[in-house]
């Protein structure tokens, strides 16, 4: 499904945004649109050169990270488990079944995963970035997760949003019920603040 094109203009100044940054971890009954979900995946990891230059810096340009959208309550988009792909601004649906509520058991009960009516999830693949840079890796994919974190959270800002970066979680149980080979790094719920 392709995805409404992503704004470069905002209503509020990038310094607004850090300012009123917080984890938010409570969240409205009430559904994102389709242009939210496609401005943040587009803040996480979208284009932004024809040469396929990210949002987000990416050591040696190896783009680890891979962003899957657990959808409950997105206006146009039915629920279920999404892969984003950068390339063409665009989700793939990988699975029909909300799995927000499991996805909170894996992410030890944190309950505003089951409420919240988007969950990005960042994952990692390794391996992209190790056959160039060997055991400094690690501390580049961590370096760049953190980045697409921060992103994500100043984007939720800029459109009224909220959300929290969840890295207490069990990684086989999130890799299973996604069923997708790379490590999750975060999960982020986001949705309209209570």
């Amino acid at each position: 499904m392709l995805l409404p094109s992503p704004r470069t203009k905002g209503r509020i100044s990038v310094e607004e945004a850090i300012s009123s940054r917080r984890s938010r971890r409570e969240f409205r009954d009430k559904p994102l649109s389709l242009e939210e979900l496609a401005q943040l995946l587009w803040a996480a990891q979208g284009t932004v050169l024809p040469r396929g230059m990210r949002t987000a810096p990416s050591a040696g340009a190896t783009f680890p990270l891979e962003i899957y959208a657990v959808v409950g309550n997105v206006a146009e988009t039915s629920s279920g488990l999404y892969h984003y792909n950068t390339f063409n601004h665009s989700l793939e649906k990988l699975s029909g079944e909300d799995l927000r509520r499991r996805l909170a058991s894996a992410a030890l009960g944190q309950m505003m995963i089951s409420s919240a009516p988007l969950s990005l999830v960042i994952a990692a693949d390794f391996a992209r970035t190790v056959n160039r840079y060997g055991h400094r890796a690690v501390q580049y994919v961590n370096n760049e997760v953190g980045h697409v974190g921060q992103n994500i959270y100043l984007q939720c800002e800029a459109l009224g949003l909220g959300t929290c970066a969840v890295g207490a979680f069990r990684e086989e149980e999130v890799q299973a019920l996604l069923k997708i080979d790379q490590v999750p790094l975060y999960i982020m719920p986001v949705g309209y603040v209570r």
